[in-house]
């Protein structure tokens, strides 16, 4: 199993004042599924995915990744599978203005034993899949609000993840943009990849083939998507 969640609970401490967001949740997800966590506005799914994708600490409860107790690893360890294992999609994109498209592509394998010359080429390569060849130069306040959230899933899937999270990915997309994210995750999951979907839309959420849906930090539903939104069947798959 990829991922192994049992009785899991998140508070956070103000003084004296205990806010329980997480309220002790149990799932497994395997590897190639493409699962949308769902609910509403402080439901506690983002607080969710932060501690899935290692940016954040459980308080109490079990979680492994690949049979491995999360909660045992150094916060070297930590750092490293944030780096090696998974890849991140957001909302607000978090792309570096600074640089340009192809070198935010290429920001994660700064600290891998790759060649300038390799972590290009690799970049590259993505950014041609994702149909940017021409935007490779572009800074990301120069392309579209679609075109930069395909630059954050090619970011994503540089380091070759076990698992990719998108965080309302097309939450600040018209409505075309976003179904073209969509198309994308959904391309990418024919292709293999683990897909951990958050968001608070039924219609984006039922892109996915499985929804756990989180109510006041509480799963109250876990169940399979019976009409699966699909995208259109001619599509190139992204390898």
């Amino acid at each position: 199993m990829l991922i192994s969640v049992k009785n899991l609970k998140k508070c956070f401490n103000e003084g004296e004042l205990v806010t329980k967001v997480l309220k002790g949740i149990s799932f497994d997800i395997a590897k190639g599924e493409f699962v949308s966590i769902m609910g509403p506005s402080g439901s506690g799914k983002s607080t969710l995915m932060h501690i899935l994708g290692f940016l954040d600490n459980l308080t109490a409860g079990k979680y492994y990744f690949e049979d491995k107790d999360v909660s045992k690893l150094s916060d070297n360890e930590l750092a490293r599978m944030r780096n090696k294992k998974v890849g991140f999609v957001f909302q607000s994109f978090n792309l570096l203005n600074r640089m340009t498209v192809l070198e935010n592509v290429m920001l994660p394998l700064t600290y891998d034993k790759f060649s300038l010359e390799e972590r290009r080429s690799k970049a590259e390569s993505l950014l041609n899949q994702m149909g940017l060849s021409h935007r490779l130069n572009y800074m990301p306040n120069n392309i579209s609000g679609g075109e930069r959230q395909r630059v954050a899933i090619a970011r994503a899937l540089v380091n070759n993840p076990e698992v990719i999270f998108a965080d309302e990915p097309t939450g600040n997309l018209d409505s075309k943009s976003g179904f073209q994210v969509m198309k994308l995750l959904q391309e990418l999951n024919d292709a293999g990849n683990t897909i951990i979907l958050v968001t608070h839309e039924r219609n984006t959420a039922e892109y996915a083939d499985r929804i756990i849906n989180i109510i006041d930090g509480l799963i109250v539903d876990d169940s399979k998507v019976l009409k699966k939104q699909r995208v259109s069947e001619n599509k190139e798959l992204i390898k």
